[in-house]
């Protein structure tokens, strides 16, 4: 590898890292592969990351985020269509990740607090994005509850979908949109907000 600073050549590590668990579970990526892809030695790996686990967790850190950003509505446009725009965001980006993603969720080190904490905060997030779409109705615990219900339905039929691949990309998408109006329904009903516009999930035409 080029000289580079401490900084970029953590940056280029991380890059490698997110490769090669991208392609392959935790488990079978191990020090040695990682510094042999990298050009490095082992000792060197050890000096800006520590160890295999702290690597993993720096890895995850950033492919969170990217995950956010994936995830991202169209920035304008009727609700419904901005929304699946993200779902599209959300399934390219785990689908191009599906080893990395299914072991993590499936268990393993997705057992480990740190792990664990960068999963909460990132769903954390996601439902934040779909909140504040909602104007007041986001400080209600109802809405609240019912959005980040959603975000576990959608991790949850992901995870199953990228397993057994069962049913056409499309008709997923058409799933998760229809079950988030179908949730922002139900709670618009249970707890009405003075000014807000009921959600209705979509028709065929929005599709």
């Amino acid at each position: 590898m080029s000289r580079l600073t401490t900084t970029a050549r953590r940056a280029q590590l991380v890059d490698l890292g997110l490769d090669l668990f991208s392609r392959l579970p935790y488990e079978d990526v191990s020090i040695e592969r990682i510094a042999d892809e990298a050009g490095i030695s082992r000792g060197l790996l050890y000096h800006y990351f520590g160890g295999k686990r702290t690597f993993y967790v720096a890895c995850l850190e950033v492919a969170a985020e990217r995950l956010v950003e994936a995830a991202a509505p169209a920035p304008s446009g009727d609700p419904v269509l901005r929304a699946r725009a993200g779902l599209e965001g959300w399934l390219d980006y785990v689908e191009g990740r599906a080893p990395a993603f299914l072991a993590l969720m499936g268990g393993g080190i997705g057992t480990d607090t740190e792990v664990a904490s960068i999963l909460e905060r990132t769903r954390g997030a996601l439902s934040e994005r779909v909140l504040t779409e909602l104007g007041d109705a986001a400080t209600r615990p109802r809405w609240r509850h019912a959005v980040r219900a959603w975000i576990g339905a959608t991790e949850r039929c992901t995870i199953d979908w990228l397993t057994a691949r069962d049913l056409p990309r499309e008709a997923l998408l058409d799933a998760l949109v229809d079950l988030l109006g179908a949730s922002l329904t139900l709670a618009a009903l249970a707890d009405p907000v003075p000014g807000s516009a009921l959600p209705t999930p979509p028709g065929p035409e929005l599709r």
